[in-house]
C-alpha cells in the first residue's frame, strides 16, 4: 500500500466478509506482506462480545502471536458491544490513536457481516469483501447491500471446488450494475492460508487509492 512517512495519516483498509470466509488469516499474511516492504502496521480486529465479560470473544491478538515482539505492528482486539455494521463505537478513534502512533496503514477486520451492514465503508478508505466457494446463494443474499459497497473482492480459499461460479456471480452482478463512479471492483483471488495472492491483493489496493486521488476523492488521511 502507499508508503509516506510517519506524519502522514495511513491508508485504512477493512476486510469484511462472513463468519468463516478467512478474514484473520488474510489479515495475517496482509500484515506479513506489509512488514516485509517496512511499513508500520496496525490491525483493529471487532470481535463478538463475550457474555460474560463483554470483551472480545475471540481476541486475534491471541491469532496472531508471531508478531508479538515485532514493534512496527500493533493489534487492538475490539468487542462489538451491541454496535451495527461488523464494527465497534471506539474503531474510529482508535484509528486516529494509531494514526499519531506513525501506523502507516491500518487494517480493520470486521466480525462476519450481512446484507445491510455497511458502516465500515463510511470509515475505510478501500472496503475489501472476502467470499469463499461453497456460499450458495449467499452471493445474492449479500448483492442489495454489503456487495455494493467493496471497493474490492476477493474469492479466497480460491483452491476449492467451486471459485470459478463465485467469481462468475460477481461478474453477473457487476454487469447488472456499477459503482456509479467508474470503479468497477476488481476480484483478486487468494489463499490465505499460504499467503498466495497477497502480493495481487496489496498492489490492487494500492490502484485503487491512487484512483481514489487522482479523482480528488479525500482519502481518510486527508479527510481526519
Amino acid at each position: 500500500m502507499p508508503h509516506g512517512s510517519t506524519t502522514q495519516r495511513p491508508t485504512l483498509v477493512s476486510f469484511s466478509g462472513i463468519d468463516g470466509a478467512g478474514k484473520s488469516t488474510l489479515v495475517e499474511q496482509m500484515v506479513r506482506r506489509l512488514r516485509q516492504d517496512g511499513q508500520t502496521v496496525g490491525v483493529i480486529a471487532v470481535d463478538p462480545s463475550s457474555p460474560y465479560t463483554g470483551g472480545a470473544l475471540l481476541g486475534d491478538r491471541i491469532r496472531m502471536q508471531e508478531f508479538s515482539g515485532d514493534a512496527g505492528v500493533y493489534i487492538r482486539s475490539m468487542a462489538s458491544r451491541g454496535a451495527k455494521g461488523g464494527l465497534a463505537e471506539a474503531v474510529a478513534d482508535v484509528c486516529v490513536v494509531m494514526a499519531a502512533a506513525g501506523r502507516q496503514a491500518i487494517l480493520i477486520e470486521t466480525m462476519g457481516v450481512g446484507q445491510d451492514e455497511v458502516e465500515v465503508a463510511g470509515l475505510a478508505d478501500v472496503t475489501v469483501l472476502v467470499l469463499v466457494p461453497g456460499m450458495g446463494d449467499e452471493v445474492q443474499s449479500l448483492k442489495a447491500g454489503v456487495m455494493e459497497e467493496a471497493d474490492i473482492f476477493v474469492v479466497n480459499k480460491s483452491d476449492r471446488e467451486g471459485a470459478d461460479r463465485v467469481e462468475r456471480e460477481i461478474r453477473t452482478m457487476q454487469s447488472l450494475g456499477s459503482h456509479g463512479d467508474g470503479w468497477v471492483p476488481p476480484v483478486v483471488r487468494t489463499i490465505a492460508s499460504s499467503g498466495e495472492g497477497t502480493t495481487t491483493l496489496v498492489e490492487t489496493i494500492d490502484r485503487c487509492v491512487e484512483w481514489l486521488r487522482h479523482r480528488g476523492v479525500a482519502i481518510w488521511r486527508d479527510r481526519r
